[in-house]
């Protein structure tokens, strides 16, 4: 009897001690953010989603960032200046290193840039370092200044240097090769990786020996929450510390909710559906435009987003640099059913439209609104998902490995705020798949406007060429043009300092919990 009561009352204090401390995302040393979707891997330089990139600047730090206010700060760089048209010269800080103990300096900056140049790695990102289809040369000066030479003027080359696929790799780890690359992690960051458990979690730990200001949280663990109600019940529990990706409709009820903020950011991240040009029947542009006269984009974004969008009005969102506004297309059924006559499309005609869930707001809600619609014009359609990380290489997969994706949801962000990263990755003919051109859109013009415009040093000619690519893209619709979000974040409110970038980064590395 003695021994049953003992256990009881160990047992009785212990619930106790969790009530008082809370769960353990409550615990002050340790940060949960719930994420919707799980990194790709560990390579900074092949990944190309936003939550992988979020997990991966704590670890990698490129030589500079973009601030929240689109302003290029120095990050492992000192500075930057260019010394002519075609040069740019980056003196690096001195007394950073590795975590494996490899020194910071120009020869393993060089290590990483070439790394991305070299084709053979095939770096979804190159095209930053890439201008007139002639890659950028990468020298050094001296142990920390570097100069990268370019075939033409490149304006957005400083701007290209502040994104996270340009993260530095120690060399050591470079050596070993891309597969060892995309199970470890060793870099300069505020963090290192302690475990990586796939569809589950990412376990960060402080850098002990980081060079800046060390964070004042011990650990962050990025939880893998697919489903959107099941991160709002983990934030209202606070088994998790920060939520994304809130739903609209659950904003008024969080904000009632005295131990959660409700942060709500610009975005920078347009949604779209691409059609494959190259693929029956979107390779009439006719098809396109009928798609775009039939889906209502305002009912979409009033319904499923209660202002928490902003219908598309060029192919990405307006705070960014070369930004053009053009005309939504109006939902017309007749004239989409018109067109759609013209085309020779039947009555009835089967279409597969695939989508993610989980991966951007509403996503699964969105395409469903967008089979409804095409339906009201004799268009039925079949929808199609995947896990994320399988869904991104399916739906780009080259046209010699059978690609016979009809059309396919995703979005793009554009984090270093010039419109070069906003339509040469997604429009131009050298960067269809494996790169970022779903559509397989090719057109002459278009990508010369595009080359003009990003080898020209002058802003004023730089936006007229742009507004010229974007008219001809608007017109010859390669994308169902949708919306740009609006992140909606929860955060319990003992969490300060955390930031949610308007490009879609979670900084985590000067947040604190009381």
């Amino acid at each position: 009897m003695k021994q049953r009561t003992f256990a009881l009352l160990i047992v009785t204090v212990l619930l106790a001690s969790f009530l008082v401390m809370g769960p353990a995302a409550a615990q002050s040393d340790t940060l949960t953010i719930a994420s919707g979707t799980d990194i790709e891997n560990l390579n900074i330089h092949i990944v190309t989603s936003s939550p992988s990139f979020s997990v991966l600047e704590h670890i990698y730090e490129p030589l500079f960032s973009m601030s929240p206010e689109g302003e290029l700060e120095p990050l492992l760089a000192e500075s930057i200046e260019a010394t002519s048209d075609t040069t740019y010269r980056i003196t690096l800080k001195e007394g950073i290193s590795f975590t494996d103990g490899t020194p910071l300096n120009a020869e393993a900056v060089k290590a990483n840039l070439d790394w991305v140049l070299d084709e053979a790695n095939g770096a979804p990102f190159r095209f930053l370092l890439v201008v007139n289809g002639e890659p950028a040369e990468v020298a050094v000066v001296d142990e920390y200044t570097l100069e990268i030479t370019t075939a033409a003027p490149f304006a957005p080359l400083p701007a290209h240097l502040s994104h996270g696929a340009l993260g530095i790799i120690s060399p050591a780890l470079l050596e070993q090769g891309a597969d060892a690359m995309a199970s470890n992690a060793v870099g300069t960051g505020p963090y290192v990786l302690e475990s990586w458990s796939r569809a589950e979690e990412v376990v960060l730990k402080r850098n002990p020996d980081y060079w800046g200001e060390a964070p004042a949280i011990e650990t962050l663990v990025f939880k893998v929450v697919q489903e959107d109600g099941a991160r709002i019940v983990e934030i209202e529990a606070g088994t998790v510390d920060v939520a994304v990706r809130v739903p609209p409709a659950e904003i008024p009820r969080l904000e009632a909710n005295p131990n959660i903020d409700v942060v709500v950011t610009p975005g920078l991240r347009t949604i779209y559906v691409f059609f494959n040009v190259n693929n029956e029947p979107f390779d009439d542009v006719r098809v396109r435009q009928a798609v775009n006269y039939a889906v209502d984009t305002q009912a979409i974004v009033d319904n499923l987003f209660e202002g928490a969008a902003l219908v598309s009005t060029a192919p990405f969102a307006p705070p960014i640099f070369g930004y053009a506004e053009q005309q939504p297309y109006e939902r017309d059924v007749e004239r989409a059913r018109q067109l759609l006559a013209e085309a020779g499309v039947e009555e009835g005609t089967t279409v597969v439209l695939y989508h993610p869930t989980g991966r951007y707001v509403q996503d699964a809600l969105v395409a469903d609104a967008i089979r409804a619609q095409l339906a009201e014009v004799g268009l039925n359609v079949e929808l199609r998902t995947l896990e994320w990380t399988q869904y991104v290489p399916h739906v780009r997969r080259p046209m010699e490995e059978g690609n016979d994706v009809q059309f396919a949801m995703l979005g793009w962000s554009t984090p270093t705020m010039d419109a070069d990263y906003a339509l040469f990755a997604l429009f131009h003919s050298s960067e269809v798949p494996p790169g970022f051109n779903g559509s397989f859109y090719s057109n002459p013009e278009v990508d010369r406007l595009l080359e003009e415009a990003r080898s020209t040093l002058d802003p004023e000619a730089r936006k007229a060429a742009y507004s010229e690519a974007i008219s001809i893209i608007w017109e010859e619709a390669p994308w169902l043009f949708l919306y740009s979000e609006i992140q909606v974040t929860a955060i319990r409110n003992n969490v300060s300092g955390f930031i949610v970038h308007p490009d879609e980064s979670l900084i985590a590395t000067f947040a604190e919990k009381n």
